[in-house]
């Protein structure tokens, strides 16, 4: 071979080398960023009841979290994590941590589904669990009682974020009347906090809705009688749209569902 051809073999495996290194960093530091975040302190508490009966409702406007499939593995957010609803779905590993009196092994998987407000009549050390700015979760008792002891009350935890795991597509609830179109958003996985929704008639384009509390989203357009779609946006910038998923003879009250998040 030579010598010019040798230079010019090695200088265009260099460039291919260089390029699948790039490549690889890049997804790398993608992964990490999304499945890898770091234990961070907190504390939990329980609430609701044996049969979690109590913790139905809530500040994210699920309503009944059995038939909207969360069950019992729920989660009240102080406000240093609520983020004024937007938190709403989201999703959390959390272990019991330092506490060998009270600690059980294993770690739970839970949902953002209420808010767990302050109490500044109390000291954040003595009842103010929930109060700014501590990091805090008010979980389900029966959760609660399978990472530490009933007795317990409070624990120490460490906890990270995790994608949300939902079985079947993003559910979309249609309430409110004509020019006040009320949609409720559940069951979306991946990142799971819905942070931006537009909604488009099949007479109209694209419009983006305003989020009215919890994952309560609203438009204020005339949309009867036509079929919509959505585009759901999560705090991770990843969006999913369902196209026509809600029929032209829909009815307030419905609920249909959507395309999802993989």
């Amino acid at each position: 071979m030579k010598p010019e051809n040798a230079e010019n073999l090695y200088l265009c495996v260099c460039r291919k080398m260089a390029i699948v290194t790039l490549f690889l960093v890049g997804f790398l530091s993608l992964v990490s960023s999304a499945h890898c975040q770091g234990w961070i302190n907190a504390h939990a508490t329980f609430y609701g009841g044996g049969d979690a009966s109590g913790t139905m409702g809530g500040a994210c406007g699920y309503g009944n979290l059995y038939s909207q499939g969360y069950g019992t593995n729920t989660a009240a957010l102080s406000t240093a994590l609520f983020n004024s609803g937007l938190s709403c779905g989201s999703c959390y590993e959390i272990r019991c941590a330092k506490d060998p009196k009270w600690c059980l092994p294993g770690s739970i998987v839970v949902t953002a589904t209420n808010f767990c407000p302050p109490n500044n009549a109390l000291p954040n050390n003595a009842g103010g669990w929930c109060n700014p700015p501590l990091q805090h979760f008010d979980l389900s008792q029966p959760v609660f009682q399978r990472i530490a002891q009933y007795r317990a009350g409070i624990v120490p935890v460490s906890y990270r974020r995790v994608p949300c795991r939902r079985s079947g597509g993003i559910r979309f609830t249609i309430n409110g009347h004509s020019y006040f179109n009320l949609v409720l958003i559940t069951n979306v996985g991946g990142a799971g906090d819905v942070h931006a929704v537009a909604i488009k008639g099949s007479r109209t384009g694209w419009q983006s809705m305003s989020r009215n509390w919890g994952q309560n989203w609203q438009s204020n357009t005339h949309l009867n009688g036509q079929s919509l779609s959505f585009k759901v946006t999560t705090s991770d910038g990843r969006s999913v749209v369902s196209n026509n998923c809600v029929h032209a003879g829909w009815s307030f009250g419905q609920t249909f569902t959507g395309a999802q998040f993989h």
